[in-house]
């Protein structure tokens, strides 16, 4: 299957400045349209914002500012302290670094050099480390100086050359980050092409081994235009990233977005709601991407009312869609505020989808519309695209779409066909274009030959008051096959199951209502890449 040149870009684009688009060649076997006008690598983005932008606000942590000539400066002198370590184009090098600008320092310096950054989620432990570091075969490791336990052993690991600490002393032979900033600066970057791999992030193997998704210069810089156009980001915004920096949103959708759009990162170490509202008043933010329950959480707080947030504009979120009880309760309080629904993956270098603004509130069941370079396709499992509103799995192809998975054909193949990956999530497009995101296809239960959705589920428990998150299995039935079940989170509010389950009867039906119900004083597992482990859910239910 190829690309279809006849569809076009959404109308709701036409209105945002966007720029030319051309149908290229990429890949191999791939017809993709693409930004006719784009830089040519994910580094040429910051040669422009420091060309651009050098004296305004770069990155902002705790009580200090790097303007953009400043995080050059820090950046070439990076690149230079890895040079010296034997680091050369194409080496892998790792970071298991927390939010922090030593995170952004080191990645944009690998890239630097032409070689491949490799972001790992700080929760990983020490098994996951090892197999990521050994199966792309890094050749130095950046790390916090506090995970230095979780480091693997070298005679694991022997192709790693150089480790290398941030943020305390540095010990069994690792080099100190401080000590990378006093080399030689490289102040000119390696030139790579379009289609070469820059970044690989590890997908979060819930089942099996994790993926290395192989990031490229091509796809980078579509997903940072997609997001600087389609949510009209300038240099004045100034965006807090909550979310892990190692993850593709973090990545993604703020450190590279916001490099590309030449405006502030405010990088918040953890995530706290009451502090998060404090820096957001403080800094004067604009922008931000928080999951539902982070939004939940902040309103929440007692003292919510008393925040000024009357700078944020764009507030963006995940995947599913926000509960309407959510939403209204922002309208109310943050009425500045719009909304933005977004849907993408680590295969897709982040965004598929985005909400057009002032469309969320008639669209509150959908994740947007594909962004200008994206082509969305639903298909029944013969691979045959569906009609509109008929449900199916998604294939999404684009510029944006990663090249495949490092060292990995078998997955590969079996995860994309002509350039289209097989995301797995269950979906439909409207006739208007809009995505409806229903599932993925191994979390949907069957109860007696009823299929439910699990997420619609979960949208309508998390407009009960004090839900802050839930995830909804199925408990296996010897009669039934499943039965709804559902794990409920509620950041210390007492909830009650008969409560719970007659809100659910007055807006689902009988047999989506959940039967049973797991209470829980702690946020439910997520893997290190955050994602919520439901696999690990059912084993508890036996």
């Amino acid at each position: 299957m190829t690309a279809d040149r006849g569809r076009s870009v959404h109308a709701f684009w036409s209105d945002v400045g966007l720029p030319a688009i051309r149908a290229e060649a990429h890949y191999g076997d791939r017809i993709v349209r693409c930004f006719a006008d784009r830089p040519g690598g994910a580094h040429r983005m910051l040669e422009q914002a420091v060309a651009a932008h050098g004296e305004r606000d770069a990155i902002v942590y705790e009580d200090r500012c790097w303007s953009w000539r400043e995080l050059d400066g820090d950046i070439a002198r990076v690149a230079g302290g890895l040079r010296a370590c034997g680091i050369a184009a194409g080496d892998r090098v790792a970071l298991l670094v927390s939010n922090r600008p030593e995170f952004v320092i080191g990645y944009w310096a690998a890239l630097r050099l032409g070689a491949i950054a490799v972001p790992i989620g700080v929760r990983e432990q020490m098994p996951g480390l090892q197999y990521i570091l050994s199966h792309c075969d890094a050749r130095a490791l950046i790390f916090d100086a506090e995970l230095a336990d979780r480091v693997p052993p070298s005679a694991t690991v022997p192709g790693l050359r150089q480790r290398i600490a941030v943020g305390g002393a540095a010990r069994d032979g690792a080099e100190s980050f401080d000590a990378l900033l006093r080399a030689d600066p490289v102040a000119a970057a390696i030139d790579t092409r379009e289609e070469d791999t820059v970044t690989i992030l590890y997908t979060s193997g819930t089942t099996g081994r994790p993926k290395g998704a192989m990031l490229t210069n091509l796809s980078i810089v579509h997903s940072a235009m997609h997001f600087q156009v389609c949510m009209q980001l300038t240099e004045r915004d100034r965006s807090a990233m909550a979310v892990p920096a190692s993850h593709v949103t973090g990545l993604i959708a703020m450190i590279v977005a916001m490099t590309r759009a030449g405006g502030a990162l405010v990088i918040v170490p953890a995530f706290r709601a009451a502090d998060f509202l404090a820096l957001a008043e403080r800094q004067r933010i604009t922008h931000t991407i928080l999951v539902p329950a982070m939004y939940n959480l902040c309103l929440l707080e007692p003292d919510f009312g008393r925040y000024d947030l009357s700078s944020l504009r764009i507030g963006g979120y995940g995947g599913a869609p926000m509960p309407q009880a959510t939403i209204s309760a922002l309208a109310q309080r943050l009425p500045a505020l719009t909304l933005t629904n977004a849907y993408g993956s680590t295969e897709t270098t982040s965004p598929t989808t985005i909400m057009p603004a002032g469309q969320q509130a008639a669209h509150l069941d959908s994740v947007g519309v594909a962004v200008p370079c994206a082509d969305v396709l639903v298909v029944d499992e013969r691979g045959r695209e569906l009609p509109p509103g008929q449900p199916g799995e998604l294939w999404i192809g684009g510029p944006m779409v990663v090249a495949g998975y490092w060292n990995n054909p078998q997955a590969t193949a079996e995860s994309f066909t002509a350039g289209y990956w097989h995301s797995g999530d269950v979906g439909s497009i409207d006739a208007e274009g809009f995505v409806r995101v229903f599932d993925r296809s191994k979390d949907m239960l069957n109860r007696g030959g009823f299929k439910i959705y699990s997420v619609e589920v979960e949208n309508v428990l998390a407009a009960f008051p004090g839900v802050v998150e839930s995830a909804v299995v199925g408990r296996p039935c010897p009669v039934l096959g499943e039965r709804v079940h559902a794990f409920v989170y509620g950041g210390g509010a007492s909830l009650d199951a008969h409560a719970l389950r007659e809100h659910c009867a007055q807006q689902l039906a009988d047999y989506k209502v959940p039967e049973s119900f797991t209470f829980s004083d702690t946020p439910l597992p997520r893997n290190a890449n955050g994602k919520l482990l439901k696999r690990m859910l059912r084993e508890r239910l036996g």
